[in-house]
């Protein structure tokens, strides 16, 4: 008996101290995959499923996944979890883009093959697929809002000349284009009301903007208001109380935008619907279906509404609820605005996207928006502060790795692309992909962004490669002073003009930076304004304006232009850009990288001959960004 009772409690011992060990193990597992360095293609794959849309009878939602390698249009009965069906089968060119054209049909478009467009319509029942415009290389331009009015509905096709966007119907019921209105040539963007037809166009030529304006599709359309191109009027929407009048972000005699009405016909603005005192409005919270202005939205440090509908402000809290501690935003809703589209995230959860009902009050979650990093410990975005060296106050934010507290820390400086742009809080992949590799991320919004009203724009006209890099490096400096970073590991990187940016530090500030990245950077600013693609030729002498003219100003731009200046250049460079990249010449990068080859500069080089300026495919893009993570490591670590 008492040996009996001997070999339990061993056997219960064994059993508890097995299950301690296993315990621990899956502590230790989940501890590890919280604080792991996460893999690339984490961050960077696309999700399995995106571009939820829901149908205007809220019945149905569509979503793009993939099938036989390539993206097609499934549809799943709103309400429910499963019971997907795949509605269209491309296996050589996947769906690019697609609305719901009503209740039973979809409109697509397919990724472009020898740079030509094609649209198609798919119903959701018969899945019959109907061929609306025939293959053609073009540009097309949605023109909203994006829904099927009396058999038909506008486009904008550079189809006449590759540098104006005229206006057709396509007809769904005879498959065919109609032109609504021929592009004089200075026709930026055009509007339709809310009945789907052509009456406001905003005109520019280059350095005076001008809104025009009809009554109808039978007459011709007037000038009603002219501003520099600094003063802007922003046409978001027609009103549904009054037909002349629309919705409209503007700076006229301020400097911030302001969501303003204006009559069209008077071309005044009848009243303010809401201002910021520090920042612009930004453009969001209108109801196309209704014609009203639901919300008023701007960024000060993350983005805020205010709300002017008091059932969206009830759906927002409800939802805000029951995901608490996550920012949402509607993507979609149905005509009865029952049933809706729900993005969550948070500046360190890449959140999901979920099904809202609001009579059953059922939320239900229809993807996560991505699923590998799940559950992992991401990084926390601060906003700070700083002064530049003459002043003016730049604000930004700094993204510390998760176990840095107590360690100066190397960091990458991330300035933004454009530079007519800004950085905001929210969920950046390059961001936590390089705070989860152990790197401090740094960015800030320098003169010359936009969100600050148009003096503080503008106040970067013509200070590429000035001010505009003074306010970077002052904010690295005053990073230093703050002593959370460690001064001799500083990394600059950056897309676009922050390529551009991490270029011209590595000439001009190689005692500051241990390394530079840029992912398609202008490095030769004669050939960037040379290359502008013509539809946004109008735009030339306004480009002349904000960056400088080669013609009148060659030493400027040749000042400001990274490739006259390569044997300043001392520390190692990284490169990446697409042999199709338009605004940057292969040729004129290949001498760039062969002169830093030349000086022994220890060079990274990525060339994707069949990639633009941006990496689409998955695997180019998988390869850069391991690329990119390696250089840093080696040069910062």
């Amino acid at each position: 008996m008492k040996e009996w009772r001997g070999n339990t409690v061993n056997m219960v011992r064994r059993i508890v101290l097995l299950f301690g060990v296993v315990f621990m193990a899956c502590l230790t597992r989940c501890d590890n995959h919280k604080t792991r360095i996460i893999p690339v293609e984490d961050f960077f794959s696309e999700p399995e499923k995106t571009n939820f849309k829901i149908s205007p009878n809220g019945k149905y939602i569509a979503y793009l996944s993939t099938y036989a390698g390539q993206k097609n249009i499934f549809v799943l009965e709103a309400g429910k979890e499963s019971g997907e069906q795949r509605i269209t089968s491309e296996t050589e060119l996947g769906i690019q883009s697609y609305f719901w054209a009503n209740d039973s049909e979809l409109i697509f478009t397919k990724d472009r093959k020898n740079d030509s467009l094609q649209v198609f319509a798919v119903n959701r029942a018969t899945l019959a697929v109907r061929h609306l415009m025939p293959a053609a290389s073009v540009k097309l331009r949605w023109i909203p809002p994006s829904k099927v009015i009396n058999n038909g509905f506008l486009i904008s096709l550079n189809e006449r000349d590759s540098s104006v966007f005229d206006v057709y119907r396509l007809r769904t019921d005879a498959c065919k284009k109609e032109l609504v209105a021929k592009n004089p040539g200075n026709i930026i963007k055009w509007f339709a009301d809310l009945d789907g037809q052509l009456r406001l166009a905003l005109a520019s030529d280059s350095v005076k903007e001008t809104v025009l304006y009809r009554d109808s599709e039978k007459e011709a359309f007037r000038p009603v208001m002219s501003n520099s191109f600094r003063n802007s009027i922003l046409p978001i929407g027609f009103s549904g109380e009054n037909r002349s009048h629309v919705f409209a972000l503007s700076n006229i005699n301020r400097d911030k935008l302001a969501l303003v009405e204006i009559d069209m016909n008077t071309g005044k603005e009848v009243r303010m619907i809401y201002s910021h005192p520090d920042v612009d409005m930004d453009n969001g919270g209108y109801s196309s279906d209704r014609g009203e202005m639901s919300y008023a939205t701007y960024a000060t440090w993350k983005q805020q509404r205010h709300f002017l509908n008091k059932q969206t402000e009830r759906v927002y809290r409800a939802i805000s609820e029951k995901l608490n501690g996550y920012e949402v935003s509607i993507l979609d809703r149905d005509t009865a605005r029952t049933r809706f589209i729900v993005r969550s995230y948070t500046d360190k959860d890449p959140g999901a996207t979920y099904y809202y009902d609001i009579t059953a009050d059922q939320l239900i979650k229809l993807a996560d928006n991505s699923p590998a990093l799940k559950d992992c410990l991401l990084a926390e975005m601060t906003p700070i502060t700083y002064r530049s060296r003459d002043g003016r106050q730049i604000q930004g934010y700094l993204t510390m790795p998760v176990k840095s507290k107590g360690k100066k820390t190397p960091v990458i400086v991330y300035p933004h692309n454009g530079p007519s742009g800004r950085n905001q809080w929210g969920f950046n992949p390059e961001v936590q992909f390089f705070a989860n590799r152990g790197f401090a991320v740094f960015q800030m919004n320098f003169r010359g962004s936009t969100g600050y009203g148009k003096e503080f724009w503008s106040a970067g006209f013509k200070e590429w490669g000035g001010k505009i890099q003074d306010d970077i490096t002052d904010g690295v400096r005053w990073l230093i002073e703050e002593g959370v970073v460690d001064s001799s590991r500083i990394g600059i990187y950056g897309a676009g003009f922050g390529g551009y940016a991490a270029l011209h530090g590595a000439c001009f500030n190689s005692d500051l930076y241990a390394c530079a990245a840029s992912y398609s950077g202008f490095a030769n600013l004669f050939t960037y304004l040379k290359e502008i693609p013509p539809h946004l030729k109008p735009y030339l002498q306004m480009y002349y304006e904000i960056i400088g003219n080669p013609e009148s100003e060659p030493d400027l731009i040749k000042a400001m232009s990274p490739v006259f200046h390569t044997d300043n250049i001392n520390i190692p460079v990284f490169i990446a850009q697409g042999g199709k990249d338009s605004w940057s010449t292969v040729n004129e990068t290949n001498q760039f990288v062969q002169k830093l080859k030349k000086r022994k500069i220890p060079i990274t080089y990525i060339l994707r001959e069949e990639e633009g300026r941006y990496f689409r495919d998955e695997e180019n893009r998988i390869l850069f960004y391991r690329e990119l993570g390696a250089f840093f490591d080696k040069y910062l670590k």
